[in-house]
């Protein structure tokens, strides 16, 4: 069967605006994470030779966890303005490259991605999810894994891939228990409180003890420290919305699993529509051989 690459758009959007130095056109349109996203996923595509690239955007909204959670996500900051200015060429720049957007309002695109990875993996393909959201380690298994990027710190790293025993040393626990994991942790990023004062290290031995929320739910007079035990109880309830929070919905609607050839001459316009000379020059050595497609 097949390889296939599933990106986290806007994850690697991110990256690329705040890793690549301050870049615009002649007019002064912003384009360091335009140039960053075309680099970026030709290096993938070089080094992991996927059958075909899938990419994920989110277009706002997350009908079913804000009904859950109305502070969902309530904290987080607009997207400075000039990677907001990109993230359309970026896209029409992911179409004529042939790597297909997928994109639906009021759904999250992490749960778009996750059911398409099952999907695949499911019918028999190996897939990489291309994101540093540690959402996507409860999905990982045989035929699933995650590129992570290199860390801020030590670029040289290089893109590293996250299987099921990695995810284990990464979080202390199994994929199957990450959603358990996050849920009493919480997770900042998406303005989820866990349960005051247990950090990673106490989740992981919990649920290596008792092997699950509910176990720990179940056995919460037996928690160490004996500190937590009353919170334990008491906040049971909080911490099962939590985990519907952490879950990925894996049952949203999936594409079909058909590669899309590129249009070159559409990109060539673009990238010299944004003044990129040098990923101009490479893309016309890259899309001017036919058989690479």
């Amino acid at each position: 069967m097949a390889k296939w690459m599933l990106v986290d758009g806007f994850n690697l959007a991110y990256r690329c605006f705040y890793a690549v130095p301050e870049l615009t056109r002649a007019d002064g349109f912003p384009t360091n994470a335009v140039h960053g996203w075309v680099k970026s996923l030709w290096r993938l595509a070089d080094q992991e030779r996927p059958e075909a690239t899938l990419v994920f955007f989110d277009l706002g909204g997350a009908q079913d966890r804000l009904a859950l959670h109305p502070e969902y996500k309530a904290h987080r900051e607009e997207m400075p303005e000039a990677l907001q200015k990109q993230i359309e060429p970026i896209k029409a720049l992911t179409r004529a490259m042939g790597l297909v957007g997928i994109e639906q309002d009021g759904v999250e695109s992490d749960d778009l991605l996750a059911s398409q990875a099952v999907a695949l993996a499911g019918a028999g393909h190996d897939v990489l999810i291309v994101s540093a959201d540690k959402d996507f380690a409860q999905i990982v298994g045989e035929r699933v894994q995650i590129l992570l990027p290199p860390p801020t710190a030590n670029s040289k790293l290089g893109w590293r891939r996250l299987d099921a025993a990695g995810v284990l040393e990464k979080f202390g626990v199994p994929p199957e228990r990450i959603a358990d994991y996050l849920a009493l942790i919480g997770d900042t990023s998406d303005n989820i409180p866990g349960l005051d004062g247990v950090g990673p290290k106490t989740a992981a031995k919990w649920l290596a003890e008792f092997g699950s929320l509910e176990g720990v739910f179940a056995h919460a007079g037996e928690v160490k420290p004996e500190r937590f035990r009353p919170a334990v109880q008491a906040d049971a309830a909080r911490l099962r919305l939590n985990r519907q929070l952490t879950t990925l919905n894996l049952a949203l609607p999936t594409v079909a699993a058909e590669k899309v050839a590129p249009r070159p001459e559409e990109l060539f316009g673009l990238l010299e529509k944004m003044e990129m000379r040098s990923a101009l020059a490479e893309a016309r050595t890259r899309y001017g051989q036919p058989e690479l497609f």
